[in-house]
């Protein structure tokens, strides 16, 4: 199976667990993006996003004035699309494995980022990704696709997924033929 979806709930370490296996399957040629908290004064304040390639920006944040509200920040719906949903479109050209953190309120804001999500899915690339456990439609219709295998993460089993999931990740690329990023 080529999609895997990562749930469990806040501060399990699915980012963290997304990381390391990135840092691991790099050579491979990964694209897509992750989130950071953004502290200040020991209290999180937002959120910033981080693409594989190196590019950034802020998704959320307390002090924005305007974009739609999950709790206390605000959603900064075009600069993710611009960050966050053009680096899911690069890599689902020029990656073998795509990697999302997280489908989650914020990012479902973006009716781009649906798309893109789904054409990944589609895809014959390998697709591992961090998914929010709350119900919500969109969320509830991927986790019952017949093409994702549904993991949960837990601070118990977070350590050992990572090798499993390497593994596998790693194997599934060797047998859809991505040996590595194309050299030009």
């Amino acid at each position: 199976m080529n999609n895997i979806l990562l749930e469990g709930e806040p501060g399990a370490g699915k980012t963290t667990l997304l990381c390391k296996i990135a840092e691991s399957i790099s050579h491979l040629g990964i694209g897509g993006f992750y989130t950071q908290e953004i502290r200040e004064k020991g209290r999180r304040v937002g959120f910033r996003i981080e693409t594989f390639s190196g590019e950034s920006g802020i998704l959320s944040h307390t002090r924005f004035k305007t974009g739609p509200r999950v709790g206390k920040y605000r959603v900064d719906v075009p600069g993710f699309e611009r960050i966050g949903v053009a680096g899911l479109e690069r890599a689902l050209s020029a990656s073998s494995v795509i990697l999302i953190d997280e489908i989650g309120k914020m990012e479902l804001f973006s009716e781009r980022f649906k798309e893109i999500v789904n054409q990944c899915l589609d895809s014959e690339k390998v697709v591992l990704s961090t998914v929010m456990s709350r119900s919500q439609p969109f969320v509830d219709g991927l986790k019952r696709r017949s093409d994702v295998e549904l993991l949960e993460v837990t601070m118990g089993n977070r350590d050992q997924l990572a090798s499993t999931l390497i593994k596998k990740v790693m194997s599934q690329c060797a047998s859809n033929g991505f040996a590595g990023p194309e050299q030009s």
